[in-house]
């Protein structure tokens, strides 16, 4: 069959050292671009990452250190695979958690612009799990009755995950599907933009999950002491999280999404209060003098107090008889 399209749908699959979607890089990327009119076109680049391949990666997708030495790094070709997906919508088998954040984690390293608005994510794992739950082998076997030829080599796989998409829809067109909340619909039809909404459960924000949306599109934290809570809520109170993270072990994308919340909160948010300038002072006014305080001074010795000055004495007069008298008259001695 062919599907409704109303732009581009670029499937692609990525082979990597690794699934950390910080510090791994990607060895080999596929593309098969549907266009609209039914017809498609196809690209493959193995590159270098740049960081030894373990062994246990390289016995699982067949590339070798040696193999890719010589082959250019993503920043080299980074802008051609850009230009390659254009504006299509973006389809893999668990991409929304691997292949889309590890891509765009390669796009920002490299400085090259890549930009996910307005594109629609088709992850064929989210149908398949929702409506069967098998992994990608079992999904060809079971939807396409089909062996997957070469397995974990990137052009083969994505080819099964485009022709497993396409009998999904077929096979799905008319099965109804209930949701945890007891919804009843028939999400997997043959629309990019339906098959967006159904395979996007999780609605992260960040396609890994550090942060999700609620039911009212708020942007909630996904882990940690802050699950649960609300991004701009935690600014609130803890503005220094930001930094933290931003600082932290996590994605690019995911800090390139926080920094974007962030940065409307900051120009949301009130401004702080400011405290009155001081009145200024005339230039030409009289400057007041002030005097220092008297101040006791400390451990000086006690003067005694001055000596009563006296005056000289007057000469004496001469005793008369007015004086005996006057004694006389004061005693008046009588007889024993």
């Amino acid at each position: 069959m062919i599907l409704n399209l109303k732009r581009p749908l670029a499937f692609f699959d990525l082979e990597t050292t690794g699934t950390n979607v910080g510090a791994d890089r990607i060895i080999e990327i596929a593309i098969i671009k549907m266009l609209p009119d039914g017809t498609e076109a196809s690209k493959t680049w193995v590159l270098n990452p740049e960081m030894p391949i373990p062994l246990e990666t390289s016995l699982i997708h067949g590339f070798y250190d040696e193999q890719v030495q010589d082959k250019p790094n993503f920043k080299a070709v980074g802008a051609e695979i850009a230009e390659f997906f254009d504006d299509a919508d973006l389809a893999g088998y668990n991409s929304n958690k691997f292949d889309i954040p590890m891509l765009m984690e390669e796009f920002l390293r490299a400085g090259i612009p890549f930009d996910l608005n307005n594109r629609h994510f088709v992850d064929v794992q989210n149908i398949f799990h929702q409506m069967e739950q098998r992994t990608l082998k079992a999904a060809y076997q079971f939807y396409c009755n089909k062996e997957i030829q070469n397995a974990h080599s990137a052009e083969a796989d994505t080819r099964a995950t485009m022709e497993v998409l396409l009998a999904q829809v077929e096979r799905y067109k008319d099965i109804e599907f209930i949701d945890k909340k007891g919804v009843k619909s028939t999400p997997v039809q043959n629309e990019v933009s339906a098959l967006h909404e159904f395979t996007n459960m999780q609605r992260a924000v960040d396609f890994v999950g550090r942060m999700v949306y609620d039911d009212a599109g708020e942007a909630l934290f996904n882990f940690g002491k802050h699950k649960g809570k609300r991004v701009t809520d935690v600014f609130d109170v803890e503005p220094s999280y930001f930094s933290w993270m931003m600082q932290g072990d996590f994605p690019l994308y995911t800090k390139h999404k926080l920094k974007e919340i962030y940065d409307r909160w900051n120009q949301n948010r009130p401004p702080r209060p400011t405290q009155p300038k001081p009145a200024q002072q005339d230039q030409n006014a009289p400057k007041k003098q002030f005097q220092k305080p008297y101040v006791k001074p400390q451990n000086q010795q006690q003067q005694p107090p001055p000596k009563p000055i006296r005056r000289p004495e007057e000469p004496a007069k001469p005793v008369n008889e007015d004086m005996l008298q006057m004694l006389a008259d004061k005693f008046k001695k009588g007889k024993v």
